[in-house]
């Protein structure tokens, strides 16, 4: 099956938002180490929970975020998964503060 241009423009938009809601759940669970819920992670970082919810799936799937073992009650008073970044991530998230300029 061949790929149009069209197709492949809008792959590749998505890809690029993707990312970068990656990117905002990291920011957000680095900045709390103590780990948040995916409602916990969208009030912090101001996104809807539709825009954020679905990066968890890919990040844990990839290891760069863990299921603590801890529950909160999330916004519809279900027990919630409280997640981490890895050890590995907040590494490199600190090396690269450091490299900026910021915290070392």
């Amino acid at each position: 099956m061949r790929q149009t241009d069209t197709s492949a423009a809008a792959w590749a938009s998505i890809a690029d938002a993707s990312g970068h809601l990656e990117r905002i759940v990291m920011k957000t669970l680095h900045a709390h180490p103590n780990g948040l819920t995916v409602d916990e992670t969208c009030a912090a970082a101001g996104y809807p929970r539709y825009s954020l919810q679905p990066r968890f799936t890919s990040l844990k799937d990839r290891k760069a975020i863990f299921d603590t073992g801890l529950r909160r009650r999330n916004v519809s008073g279900a027990k919630a998964i409280v997640w981490r970044i890895t050890q590995f991530q907040s590494d490199a998230a600190n090396d690269s503060d450091a490299q900026k300029g910021g915290a070392a």
